[in-house]
């Protein structure tokens, strides 16, 4: 068994998928011998008790945390930083403390706040991994499967620790890569924080012109395929849009230059400027989806 105790703060998408994925059906024994929760929302944490993913749940965050192996903070960014002292506090000596948050920088910063001597055992995570549907009902066992980790351990970082939050999530299907917090804040600003934002823009826009519903209506799969992370948690997409200020601006002023240029090709009648932009998305986002179909299929590249 990976962990004797393991204490989810925050039964959502990831948190409950998470316990899910620990006790899924068909592995030789459960990963975590029990697990117990705290969320805000009790009727997920009943659903959850009812279902088998987790063998009890707390009436608030010290309590769920008391005597756990491994505590995960599966809350959004904002509030991770303020459960950190709670939760540190709350410790049994050795406990590993880890999170599933969006934006590492600025937690960094509050875990050496508020964590103090218990900084050695807090791992900082992302998986990689995600819908547009929130909540634990939306939570199934293979969401990680195939899917990308990333740790961003602190200098300080117990490397036992850091090993004990690799192999939960290797058992939970993923794969593990380690970087740096402030690498992953710049490639998480580009790759994931600005496209939730461009497709929320267009459909906020799309959405106040007085010919709206007839836009939405002729729509097909195109839209579909190109907006439906706007469907994501707007409370969530705030608190990541703010955690991840400076990296998120320098994106959009990145591309807001490449939108111009884009433009000015078409005011400029510029077709061939036009067709090489055309062409160099096509030939990165084939290879891309070469090799995200790759990572799904074969469980990691």
């Amino acid at each position: 068994m990976l962990i004797k105790r393991l204490a989810i703060i925050g039964l959502g998408l990831i948190g409950g998928s998470l316990a899910r994925a620990l006790r899924r059906p068909g592995q030789a024994q459960a990963q975590a011998g029990h697990i117990s929760a705290f969320d805000r929302d009790e009727t997920a944490l009943r659903q959850a008790l009812a279902a088998g993913v987790i063998d009890a749940y707390a009436p608030d965050l010290k309590a769920a945390v008391a005597g756990a192996d491994v505590v995960v903070l599966a809350t959004p960014p904002a509030a991770t930083a303020e459960l950190l002292r709670e939760a540190g506090a709350a410790l049994k000596p050795g406990a590993v403390l880890t999170d599933v948050g969006s934006v590492k920088g600025r937690l960094v910063v509050a875990a050496r706040a508020a964590l103090g001597p218990r900084l050695p055992r807090f791992v900082p995570g992302h998986p990689i991994a995600g819908t547009e549907r929130s909540g634990f009902t939306a939570s199934f066992a293979e969401l990680f499967a195939g899917r990308r980790v990333i740790l961003t351990p602190l200098p300080e970082t117990a490397n036992e620790a850091r090993q004990g939050i690799a192999a939960m999530w290797r058992a939970a299907g993923a794969e593990v890569v380690t970087m740096a917090a402030g690498e992953h804040d710049q490639i998480l600003a580009a790759s994931s924080h600005l496209p939730h934002l461009l497709a929320y823009a267009l459909v906020d826009c799309l959405a106040q012109r007085p010919e709206s519903e007839a836009i939405f209506n002729s729509a097909a799969g195109g839209f579909a395929d190109f907006t439906r992370i706007a469907s994501s948690n707007p409370e969530l997409w705030h608190d990541i849009c703010f955690s991840n200020r400076a990296a998120l601006l320098a994106r959009l002023a990145d591309f807001a230059r490449h939108l111009e240029q884009t433009r000015q090709a078409i005011e400029g009648a510029d077709g061939a400027a036009l067709l090489a932009m055309l062409k160099r998305a096509k030939h990165a986002r084939d290879a891309y989806a070469a090799q995200y179909a790759h990572q799904s299929t074969s469980g990691g590249p």
